[in-house]
Formats: structure tokens, sequence, C-alpha cells
């Protein structure tokens, strides 16, 4: 090796040494030129100088003629010296310039085969291990992650909504049923992340309810039954309307009129419409509003193209919306009443794992859900990889057993502890890797907190009630925690998944 190295630098040495002499041999040639140069001027200046003045006139006109002749050579030697001195400036430019291209080329060659050697050695490995970008394109494919159109859905159904509710309280306005709010979107279709199939994929709508004129709603904790999540009950309460600033001629008063006149003049009351006893009735007003979405779709615009079907549904109003061209659209509208001024609410959509009495409405925490993605949505950078990480979890996990609730809340933990910078798509791998391990963690320990309770990194834009802030966290995994043979299944389950995702390509 050493001999193989040293051959080049003595053939670059040869080099210049043989440079080194052309130059001294130029420098010589050229004193020489300029020493006969200086000689012919000496020549002249002593024949204008030293020569007779008083010379005949022959010997006077011989001097004008050699002088002459003379200066005629000078200048004759003059300009053969300075285009040879700029001959030999222009070649030695030109020299240089050509050593200096040389040097680049070999340079460059040597870079080049630097680069191909590189490039060899890397796809000898990418032959052995696929590359990052590979995994995730093999991911995608096998767990089938393209995402729905949601975006347009989400029109859809906002306007389908924003119209449906316009005419209703056109059709009741006179009357005395729940007073309908704007609709919020909830749930993964609006979050973005619905790991759910284009024709699979359901919106939800929550429709907050307003206590009509002469009603007021009294939330009460149920203490009816054992329920792992919190519930309540809504008390209908009727008040006073005679002492109203300005009250309405046409509307009796319950409390002061005599129950003949209230049914001779006015309609009936809440209490006798939509409630069981003094309590709202979530099926009572699920019937009553899928009447209303019956009785109301002539009048929308939605009706020129679409048709409208009424799905079975006990707590809530699910609809479908069939395109002549084919496409669908399932929407599934949810009852709430919000806890005041906060985004936490009382739904009357049941869940899987519990189905209560009618009058038991379930906090929900969705619209404080989708509030959070959406402030997520805008401080996170451009391409941020939080949605397609939750939606590809959701895909891995669909038959392990664990709840895609609790899955969620643990990319919305993680969202608060790892920096929103660190997101990025090229971080994708690595965020999957972390909500796996999040969510291992919390299976072994059997506790997985809450993210709206008692959790100090909530986000300022999230308005909870105040004894949220300051209650204990509540355990997702309770159930767990009291079943460890529960435990020990979820946990299996769990290290088969993780094993088919990471050695299963």
């Amino acid at each position: 090796m050493q001999q193989q190295v040293a051959l080049p630098q003595a053939s670059s040495d040869e080099h210049h040494v043989d440079i080194h002499d052309q130059m001294l041999h130029w420098m010589r040639a050229i004193m020489v030129i300029l020493l006969l140069f200086w000689l012919v001027q000496w020549i002249c200046y002593y024949i204008k100088v030293y020569l007779d003045k008083d010379l005949s006139q022959r010997t006077g006109t011989l001097k004008e003629f050699v002088c002459r002749t003379v200066e005629q050579c000078v200048r004759s030697w003059r300009a053969m010296l300075w285009a040879a001195l700029q001959q030999w400036l222009f070649w030695a430019i030109a020299g240089t310039l050509v050593l200096l291209l040389a040097h680049c080329w070999r340079l460059r060659k040597r870079i080049s085969v630097v680069d191909n050697r590189r490039d060899s050695e890397r796809e000898e490995s990418e032959e052995e291990l696929p590359t990052e970008k590979n995994m995730i394109w093999i991911i995608s494919r096998h767990y089938q992650l393209s995402v729905p159109k949601l975006a347009s859905g989400r029109r859809v159904v906002e306007e389908l909504l924003s119209d449906l509710l316009q005419v209703s309280h056109s059709l009741f306005s006179d009357s005395f049923f729940p007073v309908l709010q704007p609709a919020i979107g909830v749930g993964s279709a609006f979050e973005g992340w619905s790991h759910h199939k284009e024709k699979d994929v359901v919106y939800c709508m929550f429709v907050p309810l307003k206590p009509p004129h002469g009603h007021a709603f009294l939330l009460e904790p149920d203490t009816m039954g054992e329920m792992s999540q919190r519930s309540m009950r809504i008390r209908v309460e009727l008040v006073c309307t005679c002492t109203r600033k300005q009250p309405d001629r046409n509307m009796l008063c319950f409390l002061h009129h005599s129950e003949e006149e209230l049914k001779r003049n006015q309609m009936a009351s809440l209490l006798h419409t939509l409630c069981t006893g003094p309590y709202l009735d979530g099926e009572k007003i699920a019937l009553w509003f899928q009447t209303v979405v019956i009785s109301a779709w002539s009048m929308l615009p939605q009706s020129c193209h679409y048709s409208m079907k009424v799905l079975p549904s006990c707590r809530s109003c699910k609809v479908k919306l069939m395109k002549a061209s084919g496409r669908s659209f399932i929407v599934e509208i949810v009852f709430s009443v919000q806890q005041g001024d906060s985004d936490i609410f009382l739904s009357s959509q049941p869940t899987e794992a519990q189905f209560p009495p009618s009058t038991t409405w379930l906090e929900s925490y969705a619209v404080a859900e989708a509030k959070f993605f959406r402030q997520v949505a805008m401080q996170a950078p451009p391409h941020s990889c939080h949605l397609k990480c939750l939606r590809l979890c959701a895909r891995i996990l669909e038959d392990s057993g664990l709840s895609i609730y609790a899955l969620k809340t643990s990319v919305m933990h993680l969202l608060t502890l790892i920096p929103l910078s660190e997101w990025q798509h090229k971080y994708f791998l690595m965020r999957v890797d972390d909500t796996l391990n999040y969510l291992r963690c919390c299976l072994e320990e059997a506790r997985l907190k809450h993210f709206f309770f008692g959790n100090e990194d909530m986000p300022e834009e999230i308005s909870l009630p105040p004894a949220f802030q300051e209650a204990q966290p509540l355990n997702l995994f309770q159930h767990l925690a009291q079943n460890p043979a529960a435990q020990t299944e979820a946990l299996n389950k769990f290290y088969k998944f993780e094993c088919d995702l990471f050695f299963g390509f």
C-alpha cells in the first residue's frame, strides 16, 4: 500500500522540476534579448553625442544615414521584443489555466469514484434493510392508510345540519321543545384521523340543547348506579315568566295560570312532551328529532342532490345520505347539554360498554378533544405526522381489545409531552414507537390517566369546569387494575401486535 501511494507523489515532483527548468530557460533568453537591446541603445547614444560636429557634409550625411538605420533597427527590435513578451505572457497564463483545469478534472474524477463507491455500499445496505421511507410505504400499504376525503364530507355534513336546524327553528318557533343550538363536529372524522374506509366513516355532530322559554335545566349527579363514566340527569323545571323585563304577551306563565287555561290557549310544556318524570329523556328527544328530519327533508336544498334514509338509533338520529353517483355519507346527530360555559357536555349517546337509562346523560369530552386537535393543527409544523400516527396505531390495535379512546388519550398526552416541532413527518416511525411504548407502559402499570382531569399540561384554550383541575386523575385502566387476568391477556395481545408490526415485514 505504501508503494502505491508513493508513486503518484514521485511523478508529481518530476513534473514540477520540468516546469522549473523551462521557466529558467525562458528567463535566460529574455535576459539575452534585453542585453542586446541595451547595447543597441548605447551605440545610438554614442553616435549622437561623441561624433564630431565639424565633419564634412559627407560625414554628416553618413551619420544621419547611420542614425536613421540604427533607429529603425531599434524600433523593429522593440516591436519584436514586445510581441515576444506578449506571446510569452499569453502562453504562460494559458499554461497555468491548463494546469489548473487538469488538476480540477483529476479531483472531480476522484470524487466521482468515491461517490460511486458510496452509492454501491448504500444499494447493498438497502437490499439488506429497507430505508425508513420504504418502511413507511410498506406499513401504509399493509394497513391501507389511504386518507379518506374527510374535508369534502365535513363540508357536506356541516351545510346539511346548518340548513336542517334553520328549518326546524321555523317549524317549532311557537312550541316548547328544546332550542337547538349550532351543531359541533366531533369524533375522528372531524379531528382528521379516521381509520375507517371512506364508505364506513361516520360524521358525528353534537347538537347542544337549550331550555325553551319558561323552562330551566338543572344538572344533577346520577346516584342511581355504579358507573365508570361520570353521568348526570337533567331536571327540567318550570320558571315564572311574569316578571320578565319584556314579557311575551302570547305566552302564558306555566306557574301562574290554570292547567285548563294552559291546555286551551298554549302548547304543552317540555315536561309533558320529552321528559320522563321531571328528567329530560334522550330516547324521546331522538325520536322527536327523527320526525323533524323526515318532515323537513323536502324543504332542504340537499334533497335535490341526495336521497336520505333514517337509520335505526335509539339515543341519537342517524341518517344516510346517498348521491346518484354512488357516494354516500353517514351522519350521526347526538344531543347534548353544555356544562356552564365549558367545553364539557352531557351526551345522550351511550357508550358500547355502558347503556344507562334514557334519563341518564353521560359526561362527554368530545367537544374539548376536537378543540384540542384544532389547536394542535394550528401550532404544529406543516405535514405533522400526529394524525397519521394515530390512524396507523388505530389500525394496528383494531382487534387487540384496547379501546380507541385509550389510544387517543395516549396520543393526546404525548402531544403535550413531546414538542410539536418533533412531530414532523420524518419522525413518523419514532412517534409510532413512542405511542406504542407509552401504551405498553400503561398496560404494564394498569394505569392510564384521563386527559382532562388533574392535567397540569392542559392547553389554556380548553375551557374546563373548575373542579376538573382540582380532581384526582381518573384511571381509564381501572378495570385492568381490578382484574389481573384481564391485564395479562391485554398485555399478551399487545405484545403480539407489536411483533407483527416490527418483525412482520
